[in-house]
């Protein structure tokens, strides 16, 4: 892959060599599949040696379940925040969201950021549960801040029907911060006027993700908010010194997952800017033939990252952090400069991170 670093949007800070921080960083643990969660716990631990300010699960059922594992690193690591990156209002009842919501933020002591995701239409309609729209968003998160609040809940609408919520006991935390996902302009206006912080999603540009950040900052200016009250989380592919054959699983198989679902990945690549028709080669390759839905709940991790490679190169080039340590902080700058005020490293393990934390706290010192 190139080393070239992408050029800095236009009009963003120039003072790039105070824009990358451990501690406005966070990891991705457990990521992509897997069958034994117990590595979360060592992993966590060695994202808060490196001194990154927070962790992240991506709910799956099966070996994901975000209540265990929360509830194992909250008492694994002192310091380090507990990120849901991502979880769905509609698959547990409010109240018994809200319950792990605040039991999670006693036993951590305020650590726990929930984070929601939309997913697609036909995911639900699999499981029997009704598509998640705009609606149930705004409806949800009001009732579980609600909830977190101590207040009786009655609610009838697009969520469901609830007659009577309320919790009985509250530990001694705040609730605990919000966070919606998102790619497309009417949620990340949502995310911006009704969360606390929006998740951008993977394989987005620099340049995508300025634009994104400016959405919901104005966003929530329109809704009376202080914009600089909503965080923005940029999710960035970072492969940094790794084996060739590693990163390009890390990197390219796990674009595969993304771009191959239908909808989606036209989304992705609408959002950077790019020409969806060039999708229809990845889709066209033999170990995604008759896949329906994400592709790495049927496919390997070998078989994903060979489909990769009908994918533009430029494509994942410009939308990860790969390479050597001095380039990936470099594309890390490139996002901060962005707009993000956190960055969240995806697809490695954060004990595969040490070269360009290392990285990292060597330019600070330097600058």
């Amino acid at each position: 892959m190139s080393t070239s670093p992408s050029p800095v949007p236009n009009g963003l800070a120039p003072h790039r060599a105070a824009l990358t921080d451990p501690a406005r960083m966070g990891a991705y643990v457990l990521p992509g599949r897997v069958s034994d969660p117990r590595p979360a716990i060592t992993q966590a631990q060695a994202a808060e040696a490196l001194g990154l300010g927070s962790v992240w699960l991506s709910e799956r059922w099966g070996t994901k379940d975000l209540g265990v594992i929360a509830g194992a690193l909250g008492q694994a690591t002192k310091d380090v925040r507990i990120a849901a990156g991502v979880t769905h209002f509609m698959i547990r009842h409010p109240a018994v969201l809200a319950s792990m919501a605040m039991t999670a933020q006693g036993m951590t002591g305020g650590r726990f950021v929930l984070g929601f995701g939309r997913s697609v239409a036909s995911m639900w309609t699999a499981v029997g549960l009704p598509p998640v729209t705009n609606r149930i968003l705004i409806d949800s998160v009001g009732m579980l801040r609600r909830l977190c609040n101590g207040d009786k809940v009655s609610y009838e609408g697009p969520a469901g029907h609830f007659p009577a919520m309320r919790l009985s006991d509250l530990p001694d935390a705040p609730p605990p911060s919000l966070v919606l996902a998102a790619i497309g302009p009417k949620t990340l206006a949502l995310g911006g006027a009704h969360f606390d912080g929006v998740l951008l999603h993977p394989f987005l540009t620099p340049e995508a993700v300025a634009r994104s950040a400016k959405a919901v900052r104005t966003a929530a200016e329109a809704a009376g908010r202080d914009p600089d009250s909503v965080r923005v989380y940029a999710t960035v592919i970072t492969a940094c010194g790794l084996p060739a054959e590693e990163e390009a699983a890390v990197v390219g198989g796990r674009a595969v997952t993304y771009f191959q679902i239908p909808g989606f990945g036209e989304q992705l690549a609408e959002t950077n800017g790019w020409d969806p028709i060039l999708l229809r080669g990845l889709r066209a390759h033999p170990q995604l033939a008759g896949v329906r839905g994400s592709a790495d709940f049927s496919r390997t991790r070998d078989q994903l990252t060979g489909a990769a490679g009908t994918l533009p190169p430029e494509w994942l080039e410009s939308s990860s952090a790969v390479g050597s340590p001095a380039h990936c902080v470099e594309r890390l700058r490139d996002y901060r400069a962005a707009g993000a005020d956190e960055l969240v490293l995806h697809g490695s393990t954060p004990e595969q991170l040490t070269p360009v934390i290392a990285a990292t706290r060597s330019a600070r010192n330097d600058s």
